[in-house]
């Protein structure tokens, strides 16, 4: 029973660390903090396509390490 609740615990902290993230880039205009170079933005009259290349990247390889260093 204390492993169902460790794991519970553990998905909870990392919901509310997710929902902070969504909460502080609400915040930020356009994602401003996340417009790396190499992210693709492209404006036209009646159109904007943001695609974030490079700031997926970064994150990934910043939960892979996370996770990599609490699974041991």
């Amino acid at each position: 029973m204390g492993n169902i609740a460790k794991l519970f615990i553990g998905m909870g902290l990392f919901l509310l660390g997710i929902g902070l993230v969504f909460l502080f880039m609400s915040k930020v205009e356009g994602w401003g903090a996340f417009k790396l170079p190499g992210d693709i933005y492209i404006r036209r009259d009646n159109f904007t396509f943001f695609f974030p290349l490079t700031s997926l990247l970064v994150i990934s390889l910043i939960l892979t390490l996370l996770f990599n260093f609490f699974r041991r």
